[in-house]
C-alpha cells in the first residue's frame, strides 16, 4: 500500500493494485479499478516512486524468506 495525501490533508493508505489510471488535470486524479476517485495532493511522478518503492519491498521481502 502507497500513503497518499488528499487535498484536504487527510492521508490516507490507497492500495495501488487497484489504481487503473493517473490524471493530472492539473489536479492529481486517481481512478481504481472500481470507480472510485481520489483527488490528491501528490503528483503522478511522486505516486509512481511510491508505488515502485513499495513494489521493491515486497519483492526484497520475498526473496529473504
Amino acid at each position: 500500500m502507497i500513503e497518499i495525501t488528499r487535498l484536504n490533508g487527510t492521508q490516507v493508505f490507497l492500495n495501488d493494485d487497484l489504481i487503473q489510471t493517473i490524471e493530472e488535470t492539473p489536479d492529481t486524479i486517481i481512478t481504481l479499478t472500481n470507480g472510485v476517485k481520489y483527488v490528491v495532493q501528490e503528483d503522478g511522478e511522486e505516486i509512481k516512486n511510491r508505488i515502485i518503492e513499495y513494489k521493491r519491498r515486497i519483492f526484497a521481502l520475498d526473496k529473504i524468506n
